[in-house]
């Protein structure tokens, strides 16, 4: 069987952010509604904001994403990070799934011979893998943040993404089991 490299690195990158939405919306799920919008001093971004921001940047980025630079002219990015009187809690969640659709879309046109293709963001030119991984590695930085506020935010009911303090052994054990190994 022939390793088609570009497919695997565009299913790659399909699952990577796929997982990147998941963990944040695991996340989300745990946020209690009054704490969306609340930050924990004067200087951090709520839940809200950066969720808004995600889904502002995806948005940029990656509509139109072969033909026109990332940093679209209608995207307000100083409005991301601040409260403005039509957000609300399902107002934020559609742009980010806005955001989303366009990235997934955006994936899903790509061919190998678009890999190496020149796109832009903020006019610097950048390879269509290149701009895939700065996207990648910038909406994980942020859904990181999004995790850790909202954990902070359930407090005491949170429930782990991943494996549970004390259980690495225990599930390491599981996977070598099921693995026959």
């Amino acid at each position: 069987m022939p390793h088609d490299i570009g497919a695997a690195l565009r299913n790659e990158l399909r699952a990577r952010f796929h997982d990147q939405k998941e963990l944040a919306e695991r996340a989300l799920a745990q946020t209690p509604p009054d704490a969306f919008f609340s930050t924990l001093d004067g200087e951090t971004n709520s839940i809200g904001l950066v969720v808004k921001h995600v889904g502002g940047n995806l948005r940029s980025r990656w509509r139109d994403f072969l033909a026109s630079d990332g940093e679209k002219a209608d995207r307000r990015r100083d409005g991301e990070f601040e409260r403005e009187a039509g957000d609300s809690v399902e107002s934020v969640l559609a742009c980010w799934n806005d955001g989303w659709a366009h990235l997934f879309n955006a994936l899903d046109g790509l061919t190998n011979d678009d890999l190496l293709r020149v796109v832009h963001i903020r006019g610097e030119a950048h390879t269509v893998v290149q701009a895939a991984l700065r996207g990648l590695a910038h909406t994980a930085q942020h859904v990181g943040q999004i995790v850790l506020l909202a954990r902070h935010a359930a407090g005491p009911g949170w429930k782990t993404l991943s494996i549970p303090r004390g259980s690495s052994d225990a599930v390491l054990r599981d996977v070598l089991d099921r693995r026959g190994g």
